[in-house]
C-alpha cells in the first residue's frame, strides 16, 4: 500500500474528519471534545485521537492535576491538514444541488433502462 493512503485514511475518516474540524476552532479537552463531535463513542474517539496523534496531527497534553485533564489541539501539521479537509467540507457543500441534480438524473435514467 502506499503511505500517503493510509495518512489519507486516517484524515478522511469519518472521526478523523469531525475531530479536526473541530480543533481547527480551538483546542479541546477529551469529554469537551466528544460533546462537540455529536455521535462519537468515547471508544472510537479515543482512538481517532491517538492515530491523529500518531501522526503528527494532533498534540496530546496531560497536566498533573487531579482530576486528571488532558487537553487536545493541533500541531502545525494538522492545522494544515484539517484547513485542507475544511476547504473540501465547503467546496462539497456549495455543490450539494449540483450533486443532488446529478444523482436524480442518473437515478431516472437507471429507472428507464432497468429490466
Amino acid at each position: 500500500m502506499c503511505p500517503s493512503r493510509g495518512v489519507l485514511e486516517h484524515v478522511t475518516s469519518r472521526w478523523g474528519v469531525l475531530v479536526l474540524g473541530a480543533l481547527l476552532e480551538r483546542g479541546y479537552r477529551f469529554s469537551e471534545l466528544r460533546r462537540r463531535v455529536s455521535g462519537v463513542s468515547e471508544k472510537m474517539l479515543a482512538q481517532t485521537l491517538q492515530t491523529l496523534e500518531r501522526d503528527g496531527f494532533v498534540r496530546r497534553e496531560a497536566h498533573p492535576v487531579i482530576p486528571p485533564r488532558v487537553d487536545y489541539s493541533l500541531t502545525p501539521l494538522g492545522r494544515e491538514a484539517a484547513e485542507l479537509v475544511a476547504a473540501l467540507a465547503h467546496w462539497s457543500e456549495r455543490r450539494v444541488p449540483e450533486v443532488a441534480a446529478s444523482r436524480e438524473e442518473y437515478d431516472a435514467r437507471a429507472a428507464v433502462t432497468a429490466p
